[in-house]
């Protein structure tokens, strides 16, 4: 995928109204610390479309990337180690569920983990409840740059069944600092919208 043009179009908080977006939507979720931003800059070649943080949780909100006009990147709120009440939390979940259950145009959640860790439970209550919710989950396992290549197979193993995967659910290893994994990513998304249009 050739990224021409890309823009943050829309921003929805606890009580805003879902865009009524005509084009294929990609949504990507996980934990707090887990790169989402880098992997949102990695897939679009900037360097600070998304910003990264030191400080968890920073993404509180459901953001709508308009990629070359043809789909949409949709940023889920992070969940897990943001230093936030519990109240806060749960209005943040009601809003990914309202999300997945409101959204006509979502093809694919992608969640993302940590390649170095099992699934965390947040991990495991996010991949279950995707799945509650009727789609099959696209997991990517973030940080591949922090292990060496003997471990792949190993850890890659040991999230299928942390999270309790299906056989046929894909998984796609990925490192923003190497672009590992970039166009697996793409390839799915371009094969999905196609099929969508």
């Amino acid at each position: 995928m050739i990224i021409k043009q890309v823009e943050l179009e829309t921003v929805c908080g606890v009580t805003s109204k879902l865009p009524d977006n005509v084009l294929p939507e990609f949504a990507f979720a996980g934990k707090s610390n887990v790169g989402k931003s880098s992997l949102i800059n990695a897939l679009m070649n900037r360097k600070s479309l998304a910003r990264t943080s030191g400080q968890p949780g920073k993404t509180q909100t459901i953001n709508f990337y308009n990629v070359n006009h043809s789909l949409y990147y949709v940023d889920l709120p992070g969940y897990g180690y943001a230093k936030v009440s519990q109240s806060e939390k749960e209005k943040w979940g009601k809003m990914i569920e309202n999300y997945l259950h409101g959204s006509k145009m979502l093809k694919c959640v992608f969640l993302l983990v940590d390649i170095r860790h099992e699934p965390s439970g947040n991990d495991k209550t996010m991949y279950d409840w995707v799945v509650y919710n009727g789609f099959r989950p696209v997991i990517i396992a973030t940080k591949l740059d922090k292990i060496n290549r003997s471990q792949i197979a190993k850890q890659v193993k040991l999230i299928r069944t942390g999270l309790g995967m299906e056989k046929e659910d894909v998984i796609i290893p990925f490192s923003a600092t190497t672009k590992q994994g970039r166009e697996e990513i793409w390839d799915l998304i371009e094969k999905m919208a196609a099929e969508g249009c």
